[in-house]
């Protein structure tokens, strides 16, 4: 795969046949993480099989009591055990009976094994894919996150790999316990008597057919089912995520209707799922039945005749019944098993995925930057043939301050995204100090870069972290002086609990302008060379605007600055202005020269101060500092 792609949109074969290779795909792909379990998963295999074991003898002790001291003319059949005839019957009993009590307890301490050792080994290999699939999420492009629908991906991380583990637990282990159960207890019916055998086994062929028949119809919508349930993730967390203007619009009631169809939908499929499981339950409950009755009829005839004895029945009998007693919960079984194999197939598919965005062969550490960037000829296209940025170039000298000015949408805010290799121009190329950025490893580049956005994101956690995040590790005093330097001390040590205060999701419980200066000393803490601000003061009230502005001239001194804004009077002091539109540099100079230019710089300014005067003659205090 040459590029990403958002993975909910491929096809898949919705048939039985797809179920077998998905889990293969799904061991294989997963091999390193089960490999590391090797040792937990041979001892737990281990315990299976003495579990196994125990179920085959299980019956036996019965078979002793019932051929020697309840029936004692068997022991002349073929199948009897000729010394035992000369054990006394009570002490036979007693020998009987205390088997019957240690095979159920190897039974039930092999299967308690066998059970916590999986359990264990299937607890730690999800949570290293839960964790690899998390990093590699982190890595992927911003382009593949704007197609992808994020309650979707938070599925895929949670629930779908909650799944394989439950279902590897639940029911791929004991389904695996019952075939070879089954399988031996086949085999040793066929040493004991082949006629009965053939009889009990005679029902597989249909059997099969109908698990195949109805698995297939399991599976698809297993897979449908999956599907449905990320969709109505995505359109859960979509309107949390802006219940602000939902209420605001009145639009829960729409919402709620979406969310009600879909959620009725997903009713109707794990109700159909159900049903098929059920049937195929009953179907099997009756191809037992029958199988049971030919075998007794059968058997008592071979009793009479003296080519068995009565234990050899209850042997038959029993083994039929605790052979084909899990096959009822075969239908279950599958049906979860080809949920998780949905599952796992939805994990992969985003494991899949290739960054647009990676290291490139032979890409070093960036060292120290001075700070030179250098734009030549840079095209680029979010979609082919849709160029956002044509054929740009400039220069900017270590230290000095660049504004990007101009009309909204003209490709100010993706030009610098360029520079932080959130994307990779589709023609030319971008040199800091001299050397094309990706020669430097991506993590080692956007370390010397930080940023400030207009609307500035701030994590669930203490404003102390959400600062030291700039530069995981600094000290308190490094991060006290990040806060100082943005104006923020003050304010942040009159919260609650001053530095340790927890701040709401996306730091909704502080105003505009402190989410600002808190988002400001995270991008000084870092002491970047290069330093990228995005309208960091619209929205703000005079005040605020007057502390932020204050703090940016604090934080960009030393740095490379690069500044979109649309107010002209913030460039003014700007080194270089570039005035974007239509994704080309129509303009570029200092402020003076662009004014003495009479373009088309020149003019917006002339009507920016002019609305700017008109304001704060109506009133004072909307004057800008």
């Amino acid at each position: 795969m040459n590029s990403e792609s958002t993975p909910a949109k491929r096809q898949r074969p919705k048939d039985i046949k797809a179920a077998l290779p998905g889990l293969r795909r799904i061991v294989e792909r997963f091999s390193p993480q089960i490999r590391k379990q090797g040792a937990l998963l041979t001892f737990s295999v281990i315990g299976l099989f003495v579990e196994v074991l125990a179920r085959l003898l299980e019956p036996w002790p019965l078979k002793l009591i019932f051929d020697n001291i309840i029936v004692p003319g068997a022991s002349a059949t073929p199948s009897s055990i000729p010394w035992l005839s000369n054990v006394e019957p009570n002490m036979l009993l007693i020998g009987s009976a205390l088997a019957i009590i240690g095979v159920a307890s190897i039974q039930a301490g092999a299967a308690y094994i066998s059970m916590v050792g999986m359990s264990l080994a299937a607890s730690r290999i999800v949570t290293e894919i839960r964790a690899t699939l998390y990093a590699h999420l982190q890595q992927l492009s911003l382009s593949f996150h704007y197609r992808a629908k994020g309650g979707d991906l938070i599925t895929r991380i949670t629930s779908d790999i909650d799944r394989l583990r439950d279902v590897t637990v639940t029911a791929a282990v004991p389904l695996f316990v019952n075939l070879v159960t089954l399988v031996g207890m086949v085999g040793v019916m066929f040493f004991m008597d082949w006629e009965l055998a053939l009889i009990a086994v005679a029902i597989f062929p249909i059997f099969i057919i109908s698990t195949v028949k109805i698995t297939k119809r399991i599976h698809s919508i297993a897979r449908q089912q999956r599907k449905r349930e990320g969709a109505m993730a995505a359109t859960a967390a979509e309107a949390m995520g802006a219940i602000k203007v939902v209420q605001a619009l009145s639009l829960e009631s729409m919402l709620e209707d979406m969310f009600s169809k879909e959620n009725e939908k997903s009713l109707e499929e794990v109700a159909r799922t159900q049903q098929l499981s059920a049937g195929l339950q009953r179907t099997v409950e009756l191809l037992v039945s029958v199988a049971t009755a030919l075998v007794l009829w059968r058997g008592v005839h071979l009793v009479m005749q003296g080519s068995a004895t009565a234990g050899d029945l209850l042997v038959f009998i029993n083994y039929l019944k605790t052979a084909y007693r899990p096959t009822r919960q075969l239908a279950k079984q599958m049906a979860m098993i080809s949920k998780a194999t949905a599952s796992g197939e939805r994990i992969i598919d985003l494991l899949d995925v290739v960054p647009d965005i990676r290291d490139r062969k032979g890409a070093i550490a960036a060292p120290p930057f001075r700070g030179g960037v250098k734009f030549k000829n840079i095209s680029f296209a979010y979609e082919p043939e849709k160029l956002i940025l044509q054929d740009l170039s400039f220069e900017v000298k270590p230290g000095q301050r660049v504004a990007l000015v101009g009309a909204s949408g003209g490709g100010k805010s993706t030009l610098v995204s360029l520079l932080l290799r959130l994307y990779d121009p589709t023609a030319g190329q971008i040199q800091i100090d001299g050397r094309d950025l990706r020669d430097y490893k991506v993590a080692s580049l956007r370390q010397q870069i930080s940023v400030v956005l207009q609307d500035s994101i701030l994590f669930g956690v203490s404003v102390r972290d959400n600062i030291a995040y700039g530069s995981l590790g600094a000290s308190n005093a490094q991060i006290e002086a990040a806060a100082q330097l943005a104006n923020a001390h003050d304010f942040i040590t009159a919260l609650p609990q001053g530095y340790d205060t927890l701040l709401g999701e996306r730091g909704a419980t502080l105003s505009g302008g402190q989410r600002q200066r808190i988002a400001i000393a995270r991008a000084a803490i870092r002491k970047a060379p290069i330093i990228i601000l995005d309208e960091p003061t619209v929205g703000l009230d005079n005040e605020n605007e007057q502390a932020v502005t204050e703090a940016l001239r604090r934080l960009a001194q030393g740095s490379t600055t690069f500044l979109i804004t649309h107010d002209l009077r913030a460039a003014t002091d700007a080194d270089l202005i570039c005035y974007v539109e239509a994704g080309k540099i129509l303009e570029s100079g200092t402020h003076l020269e662009l004014l003495r230019l009479g373009k088309r710089y020149s003019a917006l300014y002339q009507i920016q101060n002019a609305i700017g005067d008109q304001l704060s003659q109506k009133n004072p205090l909307a004057q800008k500092p």
